[in-house]
């Protein structure tokens, strides 16, 4: 059985008011909704503020005619079917009607039941039509939502990778691990086979390489003629060079597949050169891989630099902390270069016991200023040639303390500064300025308190002459266990047997 369709909102058009009271009174038995209007005019001004299903509607009417009334209603809205009634049918009319979107054509007089099977037809049919234009307008959003979750995916895509190069030069600590994790990251976001890293400027106008990638052999630190000149154009160009079948150069013949060159550099001059190569069995590089090969050399050039000057200023602040303490050694003809013995004897001894390369550096570095704080002692105290009182001794004992002030302001050197700070503590806890015992000392404060207390025995003194070599070990014998740390001492004491301690 047909299923019955839902009744709508049905618009008769017609100045014969006859005609319209018949039509209202036989299709709102049937359960639609019936207007009337008298001619166009009228049934315009009624579509403004209602919903019509269907239009029937006569040809000739005063002020506007039916089918100029069917062209508003196709422009208006052109779901509306508007069927046209007339009772002077030609084929001039007919031929009009469809040309204005009429989507039939009854003849006077019209019978009730026809008009009744031609309202389901046409609803029907504006109800599959609108269906359709739904169905169209769902699977173009579809269409455009698709289209804008893969822009959001690949742009996500991006700004990951973006931020993974960010990321990835953030805190490098040497320049050299800077380029290795240029070419690593460059192979993997970029897909190359093979990547180098060429050094290229004023020191070095031919590229030199410094680091490839893995599975590459060893250079033996320049290019290929033909590829050195092609990474000389591009550095005195400036610019990306993308090569390939895709990119329209292929004059290189040093490859066979497609390769990048990006400049990589500071202050706006070249530096050096990335170099990427893919084989000919994949697809070109594309400008995607050059965005994220400039975008990896852009920031690599800004943690080079950042290093550059991290380093400028460390050195800087290290010649004058060491100033201070020449100034306070030329005082004193005696003690000139003390800092200097110590540290190299720190050292050695760091050496001997296997500390690690950062060890020895810290160990260098406090050395040089382990008597920085000696600045705030009075002279009349530092370089008395007699006993010191009390007051005076308490004086001396404080240099440990305000250098290590003066270093921890720069909050710079944390473990220099422990240093600094405990280098006269004693192992049995009777030193300054703390009080510390044992273990509870740093290790590398144990270790330049050997090697002070035996340059200042080895030197001459205002107070004294140096003591000889038999006496100091003698002494410093006798303090095992009490000044110095008993395995720290006994290897100092068998480098001096030895002959491996610094002269």
């Amino acid at each position: 059985m047909e299923k019955e369709e839902t009744p709508g909102t049905i618009l008769f058009v017609d100045d014969e008011s006859s005609i319209l009271e018949i039509a209202q009174e036989y299709f709102e038995h049937k359960g639609y909704r019936v207007l009337t209007a008298s001619n166009g005019v009228e049934a315009l001004k009624i579509m403004e503020h209602e919903s019509v299903s269907c239009c029937f509607t006569d040809i000739n009417m005063p002020e506007m005619n039916g089918l100029e009334l069917a062209e508003h209603i196709r422009r208006k809205d052109n779901t509306v079917p508007v069927i046209v009634m007339t009772g002077y049918p030609s084929l001039e009319n007919t031929i009009r009607t469809l040309k204005n979107g009429v989507v039939d054509f009854l003849i006077k007089p019209v019978n009730l039941n026809q008009m009744n099977l031609c309202v389901k037809r046409v609803l029907r049919e504006r109800r599959l039509f609108v269906e359709n234009l739904l169905l169209k307008e769902e699977v173009a959003r579809k269409a455009q939502l698709e289209s804008l979750n893969r822009d959001l995916e690949t742009r996500v895509t991006e700004l990951g990778a973006l931020n993974r190069i960010m990321g990835a030069f953030t805190s490098v600590p040497e320049s050299g691990d800077v380029f290795r994790r240029l070419v690593d990251m460059a192979q993997d976001l970029c897909g190359a086979g093979k990547a180098w890293f060429y050094v290229i400027n004023d020191l070095f106008p031919f590229p030199r390489e410094v680091v490839a990638s893995q599975g590459c052999l060893p250079g033996s630190g320049g290019p290929e003629p033909a590829l050195a000149d092609l990474l000389r154009e591009v550095a005195e160009d400036g610019l990306p060079f993308l090569l390939g079948k895709n990119s329209g150069t292929t004059r290189f013949s040093g490859i066979t597949g497609s390769a990048m060159v990006v400049p990589l550099k500071i202050r706006e001059k070249v530096f050096g050169l990335l170099y990427l190569v893919r084989d000919r069995f994949r697809d070109d590089f594309s400008d995607k891989d050059l965005y994220y090969a400039s975008a990896m050399a852009t920031h690599a050039a800004y943690a080079i630099e950042n290093l550059a000057l991290y380093e400028n200023i460390y050195e800087n602040l290290f010649a004058t902390l060491y100033a201070f303490v020449s100034a306070i050694e030329a005082k004193d003809a005696y003690t000139h270069q003390h800092s200097d013995r110590v540290a190299a004897l720190s050292v050695a001894l760091g050496r001997r016991m296997g500390l690690d390369a950062e060890s020895l550096d810290v160990l260098l570095f406090a050395g040089r200023l382990h008597d920085i704080g000696k600045i705030g002692v009075r002279d009349e105290v530092l370089l008395k040639p007699g006993r010191l009182t009390d007051a005076e001794y308490d004086a001396i004992k404080a240099h440990p303390v305000i250098g290590a002030g003066i270093v921890g302001k720069l909050g710079l050197w944390s473990r220099e500064q422990e240093i600094i700070l405990y280098h006269h503590e004693r192992y049995d806890g009777s030193g300054y300025p703390k009080g510390l015992a044992g273990k509870e000392i740093p290790l590398l404060a144990r270790i330049l308190s050997v090697a002070d207390a035996y340059d200042a025995m080895a030197s001459d003194r205002a107070y004294r002459k140096r003591m000889p070599e038999h006496e100091i070990f003698l002494v410093m014998k006798q303090a095992r266990a009490r000044q110095f740390d008993p395995e720290i001492l006994d290897l100092f004491l068998q480098m001096a047997a030895e002959g491996t301690l610094p002269a």
